[in-house]
């Protein structure tokens, strides 16, 4: 009988699985591992910094891109550490034994380089990639490479259909078994435009069931999440939520932990800091979440103006066009409204500033923002007519007696208790403690108003992190102004961010004076 001797350790048993270490990293819905240089693991498998590999504990498994560290004290041979993403993921204590290995490559690479080249994709194409995307098997590189080819080669009509269809169907995908179930969309780039805290109780309290997840502020001041948290909880499980939707006909909750189109969450992680905003990603992004969270009535509101998104008319009624055939192929019935995007929407830019002024409409407060109560109206009257019971433009007058009857109050009340009331007070909202305000240099009429830069500097001064911090507005595009007098006043809740801010306003205020004749006239529907 022949025998085998060894030296070493049977292979099963060469490698000891590794203690998990939580590193205090925060890498932005990006899972990533971190393993010492002279770990024996990390020698036998030949990886290298920024390689995709698996973890795996407790029967769970993630996929995460690997760094490589000599510093003992961020991991040790011993351990691998986790970044903060990656380690709720996983779910298990620090120091429970994991084990690590190389990744399978996506199986969809072939069509990524394809789509590199140039090649139009099929849709299976389009399912495989977003597949990949979703289990988070591509790496930060890869994710760049598709966002660039998406976007440099323009995808056809067809192709963002297949895009925004297979992103729907990756996730979480709702049905609340009743028709319809209404939604709104606003495509961004206008500060202040907080108009769902007055369309979503309006709506509800009308009986249409409004189910409103949100995002947060990635680059701009607040996001509707953000203000709707000065207000109430917005953090709650799904099940709470669709509890509360079904006893209030509405929410307005941050959708972060709805698992609703996750590839649009990774892709977003990519294309906002290379500002990469083309309108096929845009339609997909956005189509996707509202027919994988029930909806089957969408209302998309475009803003136009010279510091929006969309700078003209012919842009708007294009991209219009394009949301038009992809709702349709998805079986969602879309209504798009073109509005004026030239100058912010209310008073306030940053989240508790933003909250004052929905609470001041919705209290039919005297000095509530005008501009801000008529959009919400037009808007949810627009939507109110998706009520088959609701004749073609009544829904504007309908609208406007649920606001004005202390419906909508009482709706958006019964919503913020539901969430978990901050008892928020909007004649003593809690803005941050620093201030100063912008003068204007000389006397002339406001000819306008760039969304950008107000925009910039609120971030600059805090925002949305302090959620006290942002701008008040002054002024709007028309006034009249004199030499010393206000244009807006920033809020920072520290000496250094408004210092920034300062520095900023310094540079370019945003604000153009001159006279009335120079004054952009909207082209818009309203």
């Amino acid at each position: 009988m022949n025998t085998t001797r060894s030296s070493v350790a049977p292979l099963d048993d060469a490698l000891s699985p590794l203690a998990l270490k939580r590193v205090g990293i925060d890498t932005y819905r990006e899972n990533v591992a971190y393993l010492h240089r002279d770990c024996d693991l990390y020698r036998a498998e030949g990886f290298q910094a920024l390689a995709k590999v698996e973890v795996r504990a407790n029967g769970q498994r993630i996929l995460a891109s690997l760094n490589v560290v000599d510093d003992a004290a961020i991991v040790s041979c011993g351990q691998l550490g986790l970044s903060e993403d990656a380690f709720h993921a996983l779910g298990v204590e620090e120091g429970h034994p994991v084990s690590v290995s190389q990744a399978e490559p996506p199986a969809s690479i072939p069509a990524l380089h394809r789509k590199i080249a140039g090649e139009r994709l099929s849709r299976e194409d389009f399912c495989a990639i977003v597949r990949d995307i979703a289990e988070l098997r591509y790496s930060k590189i890869e994710l760049t490479a598709f966002v660039v080819a998406c976007d440099r080669g323009e995808l056809d009509r067809e192709e963002v259909f297949y895009l925004s269809d297979a992103m729907s169907r990756v996730g979480r995908r709702l049905d609340w078994h009743e028709h319809p179930v209404v939604d709104k969309h606003c495509i961004g780039g206008i500060p202040g435009n907080r108009t769902s805290l007055l369309v979503v109780p309006i709506v509800a309290a009308h009986g249409l069931l409004c189910p409103k997840t949100s995002s947060r502020a990635i680059t701009s001041p607040a996001g509707t999440a953000d203000t709707m948290e000065v207000l109430a909880d917005v953090d709650l499980p799904f099940d709470t939520l669709g509890e509360i939707v079904r006893t209030h006909r509405g929410c307005l909750a941050w959708g972060g932990t709805s698992q609703l189109s996750p590839a649009d969450d990774v892709l977003i992680a990519v294309e906002r800091p290379l500002s990469i905003d083309s309108p096929g990603q845009m339609v997909a992004s956005i189509l996707s979440k509202k027919v994988a969270a029930g909806s089957t009535h969408l209302l998309l509101d475009i803003p136009v103006g010279p510091h929006a998104k969309v700078r003209s008319m012919p842009e708007a009624r294009q991209l219009r066009k394009l949301f038009e055939y992809v709702a349709k192929c998805m079986g969602l019935t879309l209504d798009v409204v073109i509005t004026d995007g030239r100058q912010p929407i209310g008073r306030g830019i940053g989240p508790v500033l933003e909250a004052r002024d929905a609470m001041r409409v919705l209290t039919n407060h005297p000095e509530a923002p005008m501009d801000l109560r008529q959009k919400a109206l037009r808007l949810a009257g627009r939507m109110l007519e998706f009520d088959p019971d609701v004749r073609g433009g009544d829904g504007f007058a309908i609208a406007r007696d649920i606001l004005d009857s202390g419906r909508a109050l009482d709706k958006m009340r019964a919503i913020i208790v539901a969430q978990g009331d901050k008892a928020f007070d909007p004649e003593a909202p809690p803005l941050a403690p620093q201030w100063f305000d912008v003068i204007a240099p000389r006397a002339g009429v406001v000819t306008a108003l760039d969304n950008l830069k107000l925009a910039r500097i609120a971030r600059l001064a805090g925002a949305p992190k302090a959620a006290g911090a942002g701008v008040e507005m002054r002024v709007r595009i028309g006034d009249t102004v004199e030499a010393g007098e206000s244009l807006y006043r920033v809020y920072a809740a520290y000496r250094n961010e408004l210092a920034f801010a300062h520095q900023s306003s310094e540079r370019d205020n945003g604000v153009t004076l001159g006279n009335a004749e120079e004054i952009q006239r909207p082209n818009v529907e309203f």
